[in-house]
């Protein structure tokens, strides 16, 4: 049950970052110590693409930064970013889990 329980309630979370990214990297590696603890649903932002021109006018000078919501909710719009839970330049396996977590409780 208590692992039917944790995929109802999984967690999205969505990378904003860019190509040549010192702290993109770090935050892949985190984000790949997070999953082997707890699986998540990826999506992940490239903000040098045309498509995300409006997310680079939004993070271009904070990346990485990572958008933490459950995954059934639709995706992520600028005009809702600042109600989003976030993490943003340097952050821990901790930190994100307990991001996860608290989105997972709302």
């Amino acid at each position: 049950m208590f692992v039917t329980n944790r995929l109802l309630q999984a967690c999205r979370i969505t990378l904003f970052t860019r190509d040549n990214c010192g702290l993109c990297t770090q935050a892949k590696v985190v984000l790949s110590d997070v999953w082997d603890r707890r699986p998540f649903v990826y999506k992940e932002v490239n903000l040098a693409l045309p498509q995300s021109k409006s997310w680079r006018e939004l993070y271009d000078f904070d990346i990485p930064v990572i958008h933490v919501s459950k995954a059934d909710t639709p995706e992520e719009q600028v005009e809702a970013a600042g109600e989003a839970a976030k993490l943003m330049h340097r952050f821990t396996i901790e930190q994100v889990e307990a991001k996860m977590e608290q989105v997972e409780k709302s």
